[in-house]
C-alpha cells in the first residue's frame, strides 16, 4: 500500500487549480517520493481534466523498474494499474493528515504485479527491520536469557519451479554456529495466505522430523495470512506467485476502503 499513498500525495500537488494532470509531472513528484528508480512511466486517464479538479480520476498506470521503496527494499519490477479514483480533495489537505488513503470517497482498487530478483531479497534479508526480526525470534527461542540465540548471515536462494531455499546460522553465547537449511515450495491458499509446500529442514544437516516441520509450517502461514489487514480496511488477495532460477513474481488485488467516520 506505499506505492499508492505516495501516489494519492502526488496528486494532490497536481489536482490543485490551476495545475493540470500532466503524466510527466506525475513521474517527477512520484520520483521524488521514492528512495530512487532507475525508470518510471505513469499515464492518467481522465476526461474531461477538470474533473480532476474535484479529486476524481478514471485510471492510474505506473510501470517502474528498479524501484527502491527503501535503502535496503528495491523492486525489479513493479506495475499498478488503478480503478477509477476520487478522493475528498478538502480533506485531504487538511493539515496533519496522517495517511492520504484516509481522504477517499470511494474504495480505492489496484492491480499490482511485483518482480524481486534473487539479490533484491538477498539485500531485504540484510536490512536493519530484518536483523530486528531475528533478533526478536532468536529472544523467543533462547532458554537461557543470559546466551540468548543469534541468527546471522540470513541468505535465499531461488530454485525454480516455485521452490527456494533460505539458509541462516544460529548461535547460542560462544558455541559453533549452526546451519539451519530451510527449502520448500511456495503456493497461495485462498488467495490471502502463503503456503509451504513440501517443506524440509536441516540442521547442521540433520533433517527434522517431519511432523514438527509441518507444525512449524502451518505456523508460519498463519502468521502470514494477508487477512489480519482486514482490520484496518484493507484487501489483498494473491492471484499469481511464480519463482523461477532468476526471481519471484507476484500479482495481486489491493483494495482499500473508505474509512469509517468517527
Amino acid at each position: 500500500m506505499e506505492i499508492l499513498s505516495i501516489l494519492l500525495s502526488a496528486l494532490l500537488t497536481l489536482v490543485s487549480p490551476p495545475g493540470l494532470i500532466i503524466d510527466r509531472v506525475v513521474e517527477n513528484i512520484l520520483s521524488s517520493q521514492l528512495e530512487r528508480v532507475e525508470q518510471l512511466d505513469v499515464r492518467i486517464d481522465n476526461t474531461p481534466n477538470y474533473r480532476a479538479l474535484q479529486g476524481k480520476l478514471e485510471q492510474v498506470r505506473i510501470a517502474g523498474r528498479g524501484v527502491w521503496l527503501t535503502p535496503d527494499i528495491r523492486i525489479e519490477v513493479l506495475e499498478v494499474e488503478t480503478d477509477p479514483i476520487n478522493l475528498d480533495i478538502k480533506r485531504l489537505r487538511q493539515e496533519g493528515q496522517t495517511s492520504p488513503l484516509a481522504s477517499l470517497r470511494q474504495p480505492l482498487q489496484a492491480g499490482v504485479r511485483l518482480v524481486l530478483t534473487e539479490s533484491d531479497l538477498n539485500q531485504m534479508l540484510q536490512s536493519p527491520r530484518v536483523a530486528a526480526k531475528l533478533q526478536q525470534l532468536g529472544s523467543r527461542l533462547s532458554r537461557d536469557t543470559a546466551q540468548r540465540y543469534q541468527f546471522l548471515n540470513p541468505r535465499l536462494e531461488l530454485l525454480g519451479n516455485n521452490r527456494l531455499r533460505f539458509q541462516v546460522d544460529a548461535v547460542e553465547g560462544n558455541r559453533q554456529s549452526l546451519a539451519i537449511v530451510v527449502e520448500s515450495g511456495l503456493g497461495i491458499e485462498a488467495g490471502h495466505r502463503l503456503q509451504l509446500i513440501e517443506p524440509k529442514v536441516t540442521v547442521d544437516g540433520q533433517t527434522l522430523p517431519s511432523p514438527l516441520v509441518e507444525g512449524l509450517a502451518r505456523g508460519l502461514s498463519d502468521r502470514a495470512n494477508l487477512r489480519s489487514l482486514e482490520d484496518a480496511g484493507i484487501t489483498v488477495r494473491l492471484l499469481q506467485l511464480e519463482i523461477d532460477n532468476q526471481d519471484l513474481q507476484v500479482a495481486a488485488f489491493v483494495r482499500a476502503d473508505v474509512p469509517q467516520a468517527d
